[in-house]
């Protein structure tokens, strides 16, 4: 069974708030094997709801709606839909008794554009509200499921997981969609296509598989759409598992999995100690071990030593390297890791040094120039990175190359 998920606002149009709800409410479909067929962005404009609408039934049995049912002239959702199902609004008391109750425990006044929060359309089943002012609306036509919710986000999960989902369930006949995410890392995504192929061409056919890349890693989801999900769920778990002996050393783990995460548990596992130097990531990798409950068992330290000054006087580096090489060097970077790892009496550390711009840039290291060293009980590793050239996107893919380089080294010690 299909869906269209549409969301309407002139606000999300024009990029002043981002849309989570479509998000959300494709997740509660997707879940309860409801195939979104399409989400659409519209603005408050009454032709455009109307067509949008008449579009999306012809292709899908379920249309929800979010957005556009406030109070004021600009939000024209809920009369557009009276209008298109011919119907008339009417108050509803229990509506209203909940929105004058709830602005009198504010202090606001229950006007008449208060009111008219508790007019629906006639021909509508009301969805009622416990966290906010707006009803829901439940439409059935022609066979066909149109649902419309406010447009403040947890009103929304509130109906959706209360009214919503329970209601389609109880008028659809639905089977599943399954979805199962392995996460990889160290290989990028045309060498993982390369390298697995025969596996994916042996997939049955009623197996897609997508290939998600993120910083640092590549996510293989495998799916299924309106199937029966307990014997196509253990179908995948197989095929995942004849994956794993292709590119054991590759594997992170399943769905939300990080290097992170898989890096904190190795340490702690075998009671190493951790510590970082950084120049151009600023903290992003501390900042992602130490959000993890237990860290402190393993991360002595970190520093973010940004200046020449603070590499050579806080973790040694030695200035006469800073001159000739400069601070984006592999020299650097080795001695960056060797002296965070001695200060913090630390088995393990890693550093960065970069030039993750907009400015700093040359022909010989230009914007997105990385070097970043692992120091470990074995000797020191280093590896040069070009990460990009949006300063965001540099500090973030340069903090997931270190945390793989380090995890590289905490396997090869497991060997």
């Amino acid at each position: 069974m299909k869906a269209t998920i549409v969301t309407i606002g002139d606000e999300i149009l024009i990029g002043q708030i981002v849309d989570t709800n479509s998000v959300s409410i494709a997740r509660h479909l997707n879940a309860a094997g409801i195939v979104v067929h399409e989400k659409i962005s519209i603005g408050d404009d009454r032709e455009q709801i109307v067509s949008t609408l008449r579009r999306a039934l012809a292709t899908s049995q379920v249309v929800l709606l979010t957005g556009g049912l406030g109070p004021t002239k600009d939000d024209i959702t809920k009369k557009t839909l009276a209008e298109l199902f011919g119907s008339e609004l009417v108050c509803d008391p229990t509506v209203s008794a909940h929105v004058e109750r709830m602005l009198s425990e504010r202090g606001i006044a229950f006007n008449e554009l208060n009111r008219s929060q508790a007019l629906v359309p006639a021909c509508c089943t009301v969805l009622f509200n416990a966290h906010g002012t707006a009803p829901g609306m439940w439409f059935e036509h022609e066979g066909r499921v149109v649902v419309s919710l406010p447009g403040v986000p947890f009103e929304m999960e509130h109906l959706m997981q209360d009214e919503v989902m329970p209601r389609l369930k109880a008028r659809f006949a639905l089977r599943q969609i399954v979805h199962r995410t392995l996460i990889t890392s160290g290989l990028a995504e045309s060498m993982l296509a390369e390298r697995i192929e025969a596996w994916e061409n042996a997939l049955p056919s009623y197996l897609k598989l997508a290939y998600l890349p993120n910083p640092g890693a590549v996510r293989l989801r495998l799916s299924a759409y309106e199937v029966e999900g307990e014997s196509v769920s253990q179908e995948i778990e197989r095929q995942f598992a004849a994956l794993q002996t292709i590119i054991p050393e590759y594997v992170v783990g399943y769905e939300t999995a990080t290097l992170q995460e898989l890096v904190h548990r190795t340490l702690t596992e075998h009671g190493l100690t951790l510590a970082t130097a950084e120049s151009c990531t600023g903290g992003t990798i501390a900042s992602r071990f130490t959000a993890m409950p237990g860290a402190s068992a393993y991360f002595r330290c970190g520093v973010v030593s940004y200046s020449n000054e603070a590499k050579a006087d806080v973790l040694g580096v030695d200035p006469a390297a800073l001159a000739q090489f400069g601070a984006v060097s592999e020299q650097v970077a080795r001695q960056m890791a060797e002296g965070v790892r001695r200060l913090a009496q630390a088995d393990y550390a890693v550093a960065t040094t970069g030039i993750a711009g907009p400015t700093g840039g040359s022909a010989a290291k230009p914007v997105g120039t990385v070097w970043i060293a692992v120091a470990t009980p074995a000797g020191t590793v280093a590896r040069l990175k070009q990460c990009g050239t949006d300063r965001g996107q540099i500090i973030d893919r340069a903090a997931s190359a270190a945390i793989a380089l380090l995890r590289e080294e905490l396997l090869a010690m497991k060997d």
